[in-house]
């Protein structure tokens, strides 16, 4: 009896890790990596620390990436599903803009680097309108494993010296990318240089995605999102759009990832790999019970053939 009592509470264990795991989420990051290039992936030490941030992530969008050739990025990738085949197995995958700028000596990309058994790739679109210096190159992903099972995520990495008036232009990327994939549930995320001198209280006026109350802003007016002592700027943003997409989203997990505070690293450390931390967001995953009602099935049965002996 006492054998058949243990194997009970084995199952009971595993029945509710299984349900745990179905309800976990997905995590999204943002972060501005700051001229990532294959100098940067060459250090150890920067590579060591972007691979424990960016496995953090389900999905993270990288700005500032300065690698034409994808050199570095596949470099990173490849650090991340060592990491991964060591520890969890999850693999990743990556796709990128095009190198995107005004003028060549500053060119850069968007890069997606998500786990492949998570998240799938639905379509790609690069935005051509308005006058972005860096236009934004929106990805349609699907997940099963999410409230929202379609959703759409576009980057802006905005020109410091525009900020304002490309903020208020992702309101024309939103109408694009929405008729396209007939699918509203859409995120900005990136270093939208939303805060302190580049784009005031006023300012605010101007912005449809601040005048617009069908968008919510998951990052904070007094949230700091750089490194340094000097600054205390909200420059990266998570923006979302329509109230299905919000209540998909896990209450208060928009946040910014201090990773030298998690690392315990010295500021030097951090600012090797950037001058911003990371933003983040998580979905809440599916339903549990609906998704274990065949487990929940099993577990029944089980119940049922141990319970007489108990």
């Amino acid at each position: 009896m006492r054998g058949r009592s243990s194997s009970v509470g084995c199952l009971l264990l595993l029945f509710c890790s299984l349900m745990i795991g179905g309800a976990a989420g997905l995590r999204i990051c943002s972060y501005n990596i700051q001229r990532f290039n294959t100098t940067k992936a060459a250090d150890y030490r920067v590579m060591h620390t972007l691979t424990k941030i960016v496995s953090r992530c389900d999905i993270c969008v990288l700005q500032e990436v300065v690698d034409p050739e994808l050199k570095a990025v596949k470099a990173l990738v490849a650090s991340l599903n060592r990491t991964g085949h060591r520890y969890d197995e999850h693999r990743y995958e990556y796709v990128s803009s095009q190198s995107l700028g005004k003028s060549s000596d500053d060119l850069q990309q968007y890069v997606f680097i998500y786990r492949t058994h998570l998240v799938k790739q639905l379509g790609q679109h690069q935005y051509e309108g308005k006058a972005f210096v860096r236009p934004p190159f929106a990805i349609h992903f699907s997940c099963s494993k999410t409230d929202i099972k379609e959703f759409v995520l576009v980057p802006l990495h905005s020109d410091p010296d525009q900020a304002v008036q490309e903020i208020d232009w992702l309101y024309d990327v939103f109408e694009e990318v929405s008729t396209k994939w007939n699918n509203t549930n859409v995120m900005f995320l990136g270093d939208f240089h939303a805060g302190c001198a580049y784009v005031t209280r006023n300012d605010k006026k101007k912005i449809r995605l601040f005048t617009n109350s069908n968008f919510s802003w998951l990052i904070g007016d007094r949230e700091d999102t750089t490194v340094t002592d000097t600054t205390s700027c909200p420059y990266d943003r998570i923006v979302v759009h329509g109230q299905s997409f919000l209540k998909a989203i896990r209450p208060f997990s928009g946040k910014v990832f201090n990773f030298g505070k998690e690392f315990r690293l010295r500021q030097s450390k951090v600012l090797k790999l950037s001058d911003h931390y990371p933003i983040e967001v998580r979905l809440k995953g599916s339903a549990p019970l609906l998704q274990a009602t065949p487990l929940l099935v099993l577990f029944g049965a089980i119940i049922r053939f141990f319970l007489p002996a108990l």
